[in-house]
């Protein structure tokens, strides 16, 4: 079959055009049907779950399997563990944690898995994590702010926080032992969206993106959304246009995958979308 069978060639540069013109036309909001709201500690608890029911698949063997930095699949679960102990000393009030290094103050109790059972370690962070939601419904009010790891943020912030980490690591042990990767449901998803989205300003300006920009960011997929984002004093007029997929821009804002090897339509100037999405990729902890 020949070419001109198909009718005239598209004009060059129709594609992008279109695109750019389907994306000024997309308002910010979130897409329909809306997708439901849950709370904080509801994404924190199904977030859990979800983790725990990838811990009780692994065969013993795979706890042994290197997961994150020097730590096996055990010492990760155990330095999640140190994590639930440190923000249950937070919800206490405890001073020790409000700058505590995420790493440093979780080691022991990744440490003190050497010798122990999958098993052992399994439940000592699962009681960990009912521990830390008994806590916050006996708190009551989410919104009170807390300190750990050099951040002040209220309780219900922390909780969604506490679920995108538990996401991002199960999915380091599902890559380790070679299990196919997990995509949290949707309610959960528009939380951690939302929250990767408003920190974004600040991650900027913690990377030294000193010059101003106003982004029109598209979130593709359930539990997505659109947004307008200002960042520094008098951005320009002219938006930087990025649209990618809700689940990529966490796993971005996670630094589990790169700016340049996400997919993503750019409008606008590209090294300034780049150094967006640079931004983004410096929110992680690990």
């Amino acid at each position: 079959m020949r070419a001109a069978d198909f009718g005239p060639a598209l004009p060059a540069g129709l594609r992008d055009r279109v695109l750019a013109a389907s994306m000024r036309a997309r308002a910010a909001g979130f897409p329909e049907p809306p997708v439901p709201r849950i709370s904080p500690v509801e994404a924190f608890s199904r977030a859990a779950d979800a983790f725990y029911g990838m811990l009780r698949v692994l065969r013993d063997d795979e706890w042994a399997t290197p997961a994150l930095r020097d730590l096996d699949v055990q010492g990760l679960v155990g330095h999640l563990t140190g994590v639930e102990e440190d923000v249950q000393r937070c919800l206490a009030g405890d001073p020790d944690v409000a700058a505590a290094s995420h790493v440093e103050s979780t080691q022991p109790a990744a440490a003190r898995q050497a010798g122990r059972t999958p098993a052992q370690t399994r439940t000592e962070w699962r009681l960990a994590v009912d521990r830390t939601i008994e806590l916050v419904a006996m708190a009551g009010d989410q919104g009170a702010v807390v300190a750990v790891y050099g951040m002040q943020l209220p309780v219900d912030t922390l909780l969604v926080v506490r679920a995108f980490e538990l996401w991002v690591h199960e999915n380091d042990i599902r890559k380790a032992v070679a299990l196919p990767p997990s995509v949290p449901d949707a309610s959960t998803l528009r939380l951690m969206t939302e929250l990767a989205v408003s920190l974004l300003p600040e991650a900027a300006a913690r990377t030294g993106l000193t010059q101003p920009a106003s982004v029109h960011l598209v979130l593709t997929g359930p539990g997505g959304g659109t947004w307008d984002i200002q960042i520094g004093q008098d951005p320009p007029a002219t938006a930087t246009g990025i649209v990618t997929d809700a689940v990529s821009f966490c796993r971005l804002a996670a630094n589990r995958v790169t700016p340049a090897s996400l997919d993503a339509h750019i409008t606008g100037d590209p090294a300034r979308a780049a150094a967006i999405l640079a931004a983004a990729a410096a929110l992680a902890l690990d």
